[in-house]
């Protein structure tokens, strides 16, 4: 998946997404049903097809590799497209919001062997994971390069939290997060912001020592951190965001992770040392950032203080600046950045548009 030298890296992204009845909008098992109905309606789409998740009232939908923002940008409304059309046959509709805003008993869990995997380890935490976020893959050299960045981008994720927070309500209660997703996921082990790797050989040793302990299912691959070396092709993989309402929002956090990635390659050609930020600040500033994205402080990750959002995210288009320009991107990023310092984050939104936190409003129905 990695681009020729003189080229911006690739990206493809993945987003998650719930079923909901039609009606009363409560999370349905409707996935089973959605594979079928795509599979009848768009035969010639195999590999790009939506996958099964944890619960069968969630779905994956999968951008083939892109070149470009606008390509990214297509392939997902492209895939969008395709999955409610599914969803309808299904008897269903595609809500994009991190967490259920209606309250619901915890639906099964999928009977795909690696999610059968996870629900005999987790057990009740798997039932009650009924979360959905976007994945960014952006193409490197090798697994070396893709800790290399990892190392370089690790404070910076707080702030492509912050925004896609698109959380705040679980099951017909204001959580007073902005991403409740977030604090959900922090129960599973390794779900969190990685630490700190000398090396690929260094990360594969923690990976290989967690899983030995057992906090891993059997046949894992790979931890649960929210940035992480792909396992099996030569990309990172950027876990953080929340699921996002508008596609403008997924090549938005695209754009910035892969700013962030080829920012940190170049900066490690140059002889610069990705910072030691320990564990426990960069764990602080995911909390922060969950719990208020762009409504409250953000933690600066580079001062390590707490600044007005905005003055956070505008740190992070500068730290990023040369890598947009030079990709074409910065006009486009920079756009959409700021119209979400104005406008506020996804759940923001949600709360100006809905008079009570279990209603759904047409901000993250599909």
């Amino acid at each position: 998946m990695s681009a020729p030298a003189d080229a911006p890296p690739t990206l493809g992204a993945e987003e998650e997404f719930l079923l909901v009845d039609p009606d009363s909008l409560v999370p349905v098992e409707g996935a089973a049903d959605l594979l079928t109905a795509h599979r009848r309606l768009h035969p010639d789409e195999a590999a790009t097809a939506p996958q099964r998740e944890l619960l069968t009232s969630m779905i994956e939908t999968t951008t083939p590799v892109c070149a470009d923002l606008a390509s990214l940008g297509a392939e997902t409304a492209a895939a969008r497209a395709r999955l409610v059309e599914a969803a309808e046959k299904a008897g269903a509709r595609v809500l994009a919001n991190g967490t259920s805003p209606r309250p619901a008993p915890p639906r099964p869990e999928s009977e795909a062997p690696h999610y059968r995997n996870v629900a005999d380890l987790y057990r009740l935490l798997a039932r009650g994971t009924e979360t959905c976020g976007c994945h960014v893959h952006v193409g490197v050299a090798d697994r070396s390069a893709a800790v290399t960045a990892l190392n370089h981008l690790r404070p910076w994720l707080p702030v492509l939290l912050a925004l896609s927070a698109n959380s705040p309500y679980e099951h017909g209660v204001d959580t007073g997060f902005a991403s409740w997703r977030t604090m959900v996921l922090s129960r599973w082990p390794t779900t969190q912001i990685p630490p700190y790797f000398e090396s690929a050989q260094h990360y594969d040793v923690t990976y290989a020592t967690l899983y030995g302990t057992g906090v891993l299912p059997v046949r894992a691959t790979n931890a649960y951190w929210l940035a992480r070396p792909s396992s099996h092709v030569p990309t990172l993989e950027i876990r953080v965001a929340d699921v996002m309402p508008t596609v403008e929002e997924v090549v938005l956090q695209a754009g910035l992770s892969r700013a962030l990635v080829t920012t940190a390659l170049r900066a490690d050609a140059a002889g610069a040392r990705a910072p030691r930020v320990p564990d426990h600040e960069v764990a602080a500033s995911l909390w922060t950032a969950a719990r208020y994205g762009l409504g409250g402080p953000l933690v600066h990750p580079v001062s390590g203080t707490p600044v007005p959002a905005a003055e956070a995210v505008r740190a992070l288009l500068d730290h990023v600046g040369a890598a947009l320009e030079s990709a074409g991107d910065r006009e486009r990023v920079t756009a959409t950045a700021e119209d979400l310092l104005t406008r506020g984050s996804p759940a923001e939104r949600q709360r100006a548009v809905t008079k009570e936190p279990g209603e759904i409003g047409e901000l993250g129905l599909l």
